[in-house]
C-alpha cells in the first residue's frame, strides 16, 4: 500500500510541477515582457529561449516520471534523456530557422511578392 501511495504522490507532484510550467509559459506569452521579446540570444529572441527551455523541461519530466525512467539503470536513463532532448532541440532549431526563412522569403521581402505577380 504504501508504494501505490509513493507512486500516486509522484504522479500528482509532477502533474502540479508541469501544471505550474504550463501557466507560466501561457502568461509570459500574454503579457511577452520587453526584456524577453526585445532582446537575442544567438539569433532568437529572449522570449523564444524561455519557452524552449521550459519546454525542455517539460519533455524531461515527462519521460522521466511518465515512462518510468527512475527505475532504470543510469546509462539507459541517460542515453533515453540525452537523445529525446537532443532530438527536441534539433527539430525546434530548424522549425525556428525555416520559419525565419520562410516569413523573410514571404512577407519579408517584395522579391517573391513580383514573382507571383508577373505569372
Amino acid at each position: 500500500m504504501s508504494q501505490n501511495s509513493s507512486h500516486t504522490k509522484r504522479i500528482w507532484f509532477v502533474f502540479f510541477l508541469l501544471l505550474v510550467i504550463t501557466v507560466i509559459e501561457v502568461f509570459v506569452g500574454i503579457i511577452k515582457p520587453a526584456f524577453l521579446a526585445d532582446h537575442s540570444f544567438i539569433g532568437l529572441k529572449l522570449i523564444n529561449w524561455f519557452f524552449i527551455i521550459l519546454t525542455l523541461v517539460k519533455a524531461y519530466y515527462i519521460v522521466y516520471a511518465f515512462m518510468h525512467m527512475e527505475n532504470e539503470n543510469s546509462f539507459f536513463r541517460r542515453l533515453m534523456v540525452y537523445s529525446i532532448v537532443f532530438y527536441v532541440s534539433y527539430i525546434m532549431f530548424i522549425f525556428l530557422t525555416e520559419g525565419g526563412y520562410m516569413h523573410d522569403m514571404f512577407i519579408g521581402s517584395d522579391k517573391f511578392y513580383h514573382i507571383s505577380k508577373d505569372f
